[in-house]
Formats: C-alpha cells, structure tokens, sequence
C-alpha cells in the first residue's frame, strides 16, 4: 500500500518538473538583414556578429517590399557563453576564375565557406554570392577551396568524382542562371 503523500509527490513531479525543464530551454533571438547591395550586407552581418550573431541562413530573391535582395538571417543563443568573435566576407561575381580566387585568398587566412546563394544585382546581374566566416578565437588552419561550373551534370558527376579523389569535400551548390555561363550548376568544394 502506498503512503498517502506519495500521489501528492507523484503530482508534484508531473507538475514541477517539466517546468524545471523549460527553464533550461535554448531561446534564440534572430536578426534578419536584407539588401541589394553585398557590401552592404557584408558590414550589416559584421555588426550583427559584434552583437553576438552568428550566420544561420541566407537566400536571394525578390522580396515584397525591397525587391531583388540577399536575405540573410543571423542567430544569437541565449544560453550560450560568450560566443567568439566572428568576421564575415561576402563574395560575388559573375566570373567563375575570380570566385575561386577570392575564395582561396580567404581560405589562406582560415575563413570558412558558410552559405552561397544566387541573386541579382543592379549592375552585374545574376551572381553567385559565397559567404564565408572566420572565427577570430583560436587557431584557423589554411583551407583549400576549389570552385566547379558546368551546365551538363554528367560533367559535374566526373569533376566531383576527380575532387573527391584528391580530399576535397562538397560543401556547397546552387543551380541556377547565372552570369558564369547562363544555366549551370555551380559547386565548392573544400580541404583542410
């Protein structure tokens, strides 16, 4: 036979605990950063890390208000410690050689690929827009970025096999009509 209080207790568990639980809940605060200009968004990201933001998402394309935009969203846990200091770069251009360069420059300097995306701007047109992150904290190794685009997918199912095969990892595609060569798919790749 059970003690009176144990049902009293039994209902105090059911009833305490789970708010006890939820009080260990992650809460998260996002800032969402919209603009028609890379620049722009660059520093816009750069101050939201200040503030303790780190990049969660992105995506280009025509909003209802701003029209042809990239639209970054940034995430900050409230539970977290103190998160380290992260510096953000965004590349664009409609050149595929250019990308590549500018993605290994950054590489050299241990920035992470994080996102691409493709959007238009006003000047340029469609271009493949690459964000990339560093966390200043610690130690960041040199990573090696190769940069594939081809229209055919049997083209990029031998050139994926052939980066494989020398330690690269796919990190990152888009397919879309770009100023690269209209209609392509355009891959990155990453080692460390």
């Amino acid at each position: 036979m059970l003690h009176p209080f144990t049902n009293c207790i039994y209902a105090c568990l059911f009833v305490i605990a789970p708010s006890a639980w939820a009080a260990d809940e992650v809460k998260f605060d996002y800032r969402v950063l919209s603009t028609t200009k890379t620049s722009t968004m660059e520093k816009e990201m750069n101050q939201a890390a200040e503030a303790g933001y780190s990049f969660s998402s992105s995506m280009g394309g025509e909003t209802a208000v701003g029209g042809k935009e990239v639209v970054v969203v940034m995430a900050k846990d409230d539970k977290a410690t103190p998160s380290p200091k992260r510096l953000y770069r965004l590349l664009a251009t409609s050149k595929t050689s250019t990308m590549q360069k500018e993605m290994q420059a950054l590489g050299d300097e241990g920035f992470e690929y994080k996102d691409q995306t493709v959007f238009e701007t006003g000047l340029a047109g469609r271009e493949v827009v690459v964000i990339m992150e560093r966390i200043q904290s610690g130690e960041s190794g040199r990573i090696q970025y190769r940069l594939l685009s081809t229209s055919k997918t049997s083209t990029m199912q031998k050139e994926l096999r052939e980066a494989g095969d020398a330690g690269f990892a796919l990190v990152g595609m888009t397919v879309a009509k770009t100023s690269f060569g209209g209609a392509e798919l355009v891959s990155i790749l990453k080692k460390k």
